[in-house]
């Protein structure tokens, strides 16, 4: 499995080949600059190597030559330095802190939150490092794991924790941390068949409540709707590292098909690093577009925006597939959209006692109970 860590010694070097390319040209009387990958869907195609979507040939130069450009290589600068700062002093700081901290840097100060998550991406492609090698922290949780799966996790202390996410843990599960790299997490040992990832919040304590971990020998892992990094990344390492498939059970609206291709096949924001995050094996579960009528689920008109998300999504390199394309003119057909919860229509057992048996089956040829 490919890990794209750095240490701390190549992650500093790769921030001050940053400032040292931008030093170089100006000496030899040229502007500085910065040359990133065009990020919008019209720039990520299929990688047939990787099999998942990566950003493609097209580029877009970053330099002084303006007044708006020469702001964004002063506010790369001023974050090297400050993360530079922060891995010398073993300390880490959220992405909401490091806009903060911008207001001591004069020019340099960012005008959104928005700019400054940017740059911290775009930092991460010049580099080749990772975000967690910058000691950058997202401001939303982790995912919680429910199953019979041992981990080890390093606290703050340096020490390791043996942990399983089924018998050490309380109802609302393992969390996940922001670094889920082999240095701060080890997977240690399961006996799952499968992980089952779930995007509502609901969902997920209702399956846990009805002990379906246990019924269908799977770890069930909650999104928070669309999923962290870490919560996509953890689930590569289960996949690729113990060899366990992954089932994404969500919604039935546009939004949701959105969280699965950025479980499978990669996010357009983080393309860069889709080889690192995304599980192209990862299998749509439900609830698809046919189980609104197939299950009579009660459902909701879809909005003006759910029907131009829906357009959009067939111009999305990653919904191509034929059933994919079938999902989404289906749900236009419609017009309809249904929650997980609707299932609760049959009973607060229909989900784990009919549906997802049925649905197991149908997918993955797996006889529950």
């Amino acid at each position: 499995m490919q890990d794209r860590s750095r240490s701390k010694e190549e992650t500093v070097d790769a921030l001050h080949a940053v400032a040292a390319e931008m030093h170089d040209r100006m000496m030899r009387g040229e502007p500085p600059r910065m040359t990133l990958p065009v990020r919008s869907k019209k720039n990520i195609a299929f990688d047939e190597k990787l099999n998942v979507y990566k950003y493609g040939s097209k580029k877009t130069i970053r330099d002084a030559t303006s007044l708006g450009s020469a702001h964004q290589l002063l506010r790369a600068l001023h974050v090297t330095e400050f993360m530079e700062d922060m891995i010398e002093s073993k300390k880490s700081s959220t992405l909401r802190e490091m806009y903060y901290i911008s207001e001591g840097w004069g020019y340099g100060k960012f005008g959104s939150q928005n700019e400054s998550n940017n740059l911290a991406e775009d930092l991460e492609i010049v580099t080749g490092c990772l975000r967690e090698d910058f000691k950058l922290r997202p401001e939303e949780d982790g995912a919680r794991i429910i199953g019979n799966l041992t981990f080890q996790e390093r606290n703050r202390r340096g020490e390791w924790m043996r942990i399983n996410c089924r018998d050490d843990v309380g109802d609302s599960g393992y969390g996940v941390p922001y670094n889920v790299e082999s240095e701060k997490l080890q997977l240690v040992e399961h006996d799952i068949d499968f992980m089952m990832a779930i995007e509502t919040g609901g969902m997920f304590d209702r399956l846990v409540e009805n002990g379906f971990d246990e019924l269908a020998r799977c770890g069930l892992i909650h999104l928070k709707g669309q999923p962290a990094r870490s919560t996509r990344r953890v689930m590569k390492r289960i996949n690729e590292e113990w060899g366990i498939p992954i089932v994404v059970f969500t919604d039935a609206d546009p939004w949701s098909f959105r969280i699965f291709a950025s479980i499978a096949y990669g996010a357009i924001k983080t393309a860069h690093i889709s080889e690192y995050l995304a599980t192209p094996s990862a299998v749509y579960l439900g609830i698809e577009s046919g189980d609104i009528e197939a299950y009579d689920l009660p459902s909701d008109e879809l909005t003006s925006r759910d029907i131009e998300a829906l357009k959009a999504e067939k111009s999305d390199p990653r919904f191509q597939s034929q059933e994919w394309i079938d999902q989404i003119d289906l749900m236009l057909d419609l017009g309809k959209k249904a929650e997980q919860q609707s299932l609760a229509k049959y009973g607060l057992d229909f989900v784990t006692d009919t549906y997802l048996p049925e649905k197991l089956q149908q997918k993955l040829g797996l006889v529950i109970g």
